[in-house]
């Protein structure tokens, strides 16, 4: 199976920004045995920005665009640093492609990028994508790699597309302010379900509710399954791997795949 697996600048770091290790340690350890199983994986990671706001000890994320593309050049050296330090503890080569939206779209790089990402697995390799925020401010306006995610997804033809989020999944409402509101654990329709979006979850992070329903339309409506999944518990993508029904899962074309 190929798996593509966005994680959340929220699921990487505290609140000021610094590394969660331990979260991220236990990440990916546990990706890597994902891929040690046999499945092909895919990571598309946000976080550049939090943790050059970590590494240039700011109080708060830069308000104005050139500030964000700063702390964005800074963090991604030490997001990579970290996942290839973390990775190869468990035998695994990782590779980094910073992507903009062209990049996804245009009929001239659109090729390349796929048939770079097949040659990149097929050497075993673990592909580690996020937007290129030092030259694109597109994302960092509006967010988001949750659609990021689901355009890698089609475009490499992925069975499934997990988000891990800072939320257990899609609620009827916001759990945070709603105690009343219930995990939809599977969404067959999504027209059932586009009222239930909602705003960025913290501060750290760009995306929300929205933008995972926008994702999980792009996906389903190419064949691929997706899944909300909160990411302070990474042991849970054993429970997506095993059909135990984790989260909120977004089934393509309406219906359970046998995969």
């Amino acid at each position: 199976m190929k798996i593509v697996i966005k994680i959340g600048t929220s699921t990487l770091t505290y609140d000021n920004g610094c590394v969660n290790i331990r979260r991220i340690e236990s990440l990916c350890k546990i990706v890597s045995d994902i891929k040690n199983s046999g499945h092909e994986v895919i990571l598309v990671s946000s976080g550049a920005i939090g943790m050059g706001v970590g590494k240039l000890h700011l109080s708060d994320k830069p308000h104005d665009i050139a500030g964000k593309q700063a702390c964005a050049a800074v963090g991604q050296c030490e997001l990579m640093y970290t996942y290839d330090k973390l990775f190869a503890e468990y035998n695994h080569t990782v590779a980094q492609i910073l992507l903009t939206a062209p990049d996804l779209s245009c009929d001239d790089r659109l090729p390349k990028f796929v048939n770079t990402m097949k040659w990149l697995l097929d050497y075993g390799v673990l592909p580690i994508i996020n937007e290129n925020d030092t030259v694109a401010t597109e994302e960092i306006e509006f967010g988001d790699n949750d659609t990021l995610a689901a355009r890698v997804a089609v475009s490499v033809g992925a069975d499934m597309l997990i988000l891990l989020s800072d939320i257990d999944g899609l609620y009827t409402a916001d759990p945070r302010n709603d105690p009343k509101a219930t995990l939809i654990s599977e969404v067959f329709d999504l027209k059932m379900v586009e009222s239930f979006g909602g705003d960025a979850g913290t501060k750290r992070g760009t995306g929300g509710m929205i933008t995972k329903l926008k994702a999980a339309r792009i996906a389903t409506e190419s064949g691929c399954d997706m899944v909300i999944i909160n990411g302070a518990y990474p042991e849970r993508l054993y429970e997506v791997m095993d059909g135990k029904g984790a989260g909120t899962t977004f089934y393509a074309g309406g219906k359970r795949n046998e995969k």
